[in-house]
Formats: C-alpha cells, sequence, structure tokens
C-alpha cells in the first residue's frame, strides 16, 4: 500500500495544558479525546510503558520506544530520552493519564494495550513520535489514529530528530537478531498460499501477512510489488531457532500487522 507523505495540517486551539507539553502542527492532527478518567501512574518503565497505581501494566498502542538495557544488552540510542520524556509528560499532567483502550485489550503479556492521553485530550504516544522517540507502529483492528502517528514520525524523521539523527534502517542481509526492525529493500517475488501471503525479499527476510488479517490489506496491490523498493517494520522472527529452516527458506521472518507497518519507495 503507497503512503502519502503529505502531512495534515490543523490549526493549534486553546492554550498548553502546561509549558513543558509542546504540540508542533502535525501532532494536533490527531484528534482530541475527552471525557477520559484520569489513572495515576505508580511508575514510567519506559517509552511506551506505564505501570498504573492499580497495579495495571500498559503497553502504549502507537509506538515502539528503544529498548532499555536488560539481559545483558545494552541500551538502545535515546531509550532513556524516551523514557524520562514519557515520565515528564506524565509529570505535567499530575502524574495521570486518560486511557483509551484497544479493541484487543491485551497482549501476550497480559498488559493492557491503550492509548494514552493528557488532561487536555492530546495523545502522548504522537508526541513521543513527533519528537523521535520511538517508531510508529500499527496493528489490526485499526484504532484511527495511524494516519496521525505516521505523519508525526515523519515530521522526526524529516528534522532529524532524536533516534533519527542515526542510521536506523537496515537492509535484509544486515539482519543478525531477532526483534524489532526496520529494513528497506527489494521485492522478488509474491505468493499466496494458505499459510497467508509471502512477500520474498531480496537476502534472507521473507514477510508475512496470515490469513485472518489479509482483508485489511491491498492484495492485489501487494502481489504487483516484485521488483519494488519497499520499507517495511515489524518484529523479525529467526525462524531458524524454531527447529531449522529449509534451503530455499529465508531464515528471518517479518509478521506484517496492519497496512502501515509496509511503504512502497518511489
Amino acid at each position: 500500500m503507497v503512503r502519502s507523505t503529505l502531512l495534515r495540517k490543523a490549526s493549534l486551539v486553546g492554550a498548553f495544558f502546561v509549558s513543558v507539553f509542546l504540540v508542533s502542527p502535525v501532532r494536533a492532527a490527531c484528534p482530541l479525546v475527552e471525557g477520559l478518567a484520569p489513572l495515576r501512574v505508580a511508575k514510567v518503565v519506559d517509552g511506551d510503558t506505564l505501570r498504573l497505581a492499580d497495579g495495571r501494566s500498559v503497553r502504549l498502542i502507537g509506538v515502539n520506544a528503544p529498548e532499555r538495557a536488560r539481559d545483558g544488552r545494552p541500551a538502545e540510542p535515546f531509550a532513556e530520552a524516551a523514557r524520562k520524556r514519557l515520565q515528564t509528560l506524565v509529570a505535567a499532567n499530575d502524574g495521570r493519564v486518560g486511557l483509551r483502550v484497544g479493541s484487543r485489550a491485551r497482549d501476550q503479556y497480559g498488559r493492557t494495550l491503550a492509548h494514552a492521553y493528557d488532561g487536555a485530550g492530546r495523545n502522548l504516544e504522537a508526541q513521543l513520535l513527533a519528537e523521535g522517540l520511538g517508531y510508529q507502529v500499527a496493528f489490526q483492528p485499526a484504532t484511527g489514529l495511524e494516519e496521525c502517528h505516521r505523519g508525526a514520525e515523519d515530521e522526526a524523521r524529516r528534522q532529524r530528530l532524536g533516534l533519527w539523527q542515526q542510521a536506523t534502517v537496515v537492509t535484509p542481509f544486515d539482519l543478525r537478531s531477532g526483534g524489532f526492525a526496520l529494513v528497506r529493500g527489494k521485492v522478488e517475488r509474491v505468493q499466496r498460499n494458505r499459510g497467508g501471503l509471502w512477500i520474498d525479499m531480496d537476502g534472507p527476510l521473507v514477510l508475512r501477512i496470515e490469513p485472518k488479517l489479509l482483508r485489511h490489506f491491498d492484495v492485489a496491490a501487494l502481489q504487483r510489488l516484485a521488483g519494488r523498493e519497499v520499507e517495511v517494520r515489524g518484529w523479525v522472527i529467526d525462524r531458524s531457532r524454531r527447529g531449522g529452516v529449509q534451503p530455499d527458506q529465508a531464515r528471518w521472518m517479518l509478521p506484517l500487522t496492519h497496512a502501515a507497518m509496509l511503504e512502497v519507495l518511489p
């Protein structure tokens, strides 16, 4: 699916909630959400995860922040900056957030999946994206914020803010481990079978759209991608750790969870 890079403009209405909360024209394109009950935050775990005073762990839906140090791995660039910025945004709102829980209420770790808002109804993920402190991510069912989140990320990327100061896009040949990645490369072929739609890249990577998600994609357009350059994002899986791969199969697989996770380049 070809993504337009034109950013919708919206006028800024009203005063800032607090002076620390900077609102850009791009970010204002995300609709305000009013009437959410304020919930107290006990801890900002990282740039995309909160722990509420009621004990719930909340994973913000629209952003994937750089990983902090864990399991012997060093912190990714801007991981601490993302955590501190989210901490500041929460503190500026008296330590509370409003939540709009997604259609899929929890992830595989039991965390509540939700969009977070300040007291004026402004989306916190969009602010982090606009400052280059995370990557936009999207899943089905759609939440309606995919376009404004991508606009916020596009602006940060254009200005080389935050994590966009460094080269963050890799080729399929650069992949060395599983986990979140932003990958650019050429499509070799596209195949559809009972396992879904498979997009083979030039290199040891295949993209997969599982059957139940195909209705959310323009399948006809995807089947014409051979020879085109694309940029994709998502969580790469090392198939060799699942009992090995056949000689004609790619070692790495990236499941596509939403059309916004694939961009066809000019």
